[in-house]
């Protein structure tokens, strides 16, 4: 029964979510989460665009509330606006404006778009991005492209703090899938190599180790020309040492 009532439980908050952002419109909401309290539900809603989901006064949220309270039989939903700073880094909102903007110009111009994007979001200072794209573009049968720039981790622990995406584009040749990854600069790497002058001056004696390999060489003959002289002076006095000892006996 438990069971039951969990599943039915995510599948009303999946209808409401999905109800939510058909409502307000694409490109307009990257999240939604849900939190019960002993007050009512809480409904958060994470957007680059506050003022287009407020609307004059309150308005669209009050209506979306009284919406939600009939239709979904919440008891007390209460709608919070959480503003996004930087949309460029965040990959939902990159996923909407791609699929709106292959809707509005069609996917013969789907390599421009994405380039425009990806430059967008690497200049907002993330460490990497990816976008990918599948369907007709602009070929009669369907293609996957891939455009990337930067360092994007993809496997491992580190994979679970790149922000990824998805969203659709309806197209007149048909649906165009799209997914954006975007790895953040706030994100905290442990591989992660800061230059520095130190660094430099480290790669600048390496250089000039590898361009004069035959002194290095020079070098340690040398060194171990004088080890082994040193050596043999040592077990030369250790037998003088050893026969004046046995001439006192």
């Amino acid at each position: 029964m438990e069971e039951r009532k969990t599943v039915q439980l995510k599948k009303e908050e999946y209808s409401a979510r999905e109800y939510i952002k058909k409502s307000l419109g694409k490109g307009k909401i990257s999240r939604i989460r849900i939190e019960y309290t002993p007050v009512g539900e809480k409904i958060v809603i994470s957007t680059s665009k506050p003022g287009l989901i407020i609307g004059r006064g309150g308005d669209k949220i009050r209506e979306l509330t009284q919406i939600l309270k009939k239709r979904f039989k919440l008891d007390n939903p209460h709608i919070e606006i959480e503003e996004i700073t930087i949309p460029e880094l965040d990959a939902q909102t990159m996923a909407d404006d791609i699929a709106i903007e292959l809707e509005k110009f069609g996917p013969v111009r789907f390599k421009i778009i994405a380039y425009k994007i990806l430059d967008k979001i690497m200049k907002a200072g993330a460490f990497g991005a990816e976008i990918r794209m599948h369907g007709k573009l602009p070929s009669a049968r369907a293609k996957q492209w891939r455009f990337g720039q930067g360092y994007l981790k993809k496997t491992g622990d580190p994979a679970k703090l790149v922000d990824k995406a998805q969203s659709r584009a309806e197209t007149k040749p048909g649906t165009v899938g799209i997914t954006v990854s975007i790895l953040s600069p706030k994100v905290k790497l442990k591989d992660k190599i800061i230059v520095n002058e130190e660094l430099l001056k480290k790669l600048n004696e390496n250089k000039n180790k590898f361009e004069n390999p035959a002194e290095e060489i020079k070098k340690k003959t040398k060194l171990k020309t004088r080890e082994k002289k040193s050596e043999e002076n040592k077990n030369k006095e250790e037998r003088k040492w050893i026969k004046s000892a046995h001439v006192r006996k």
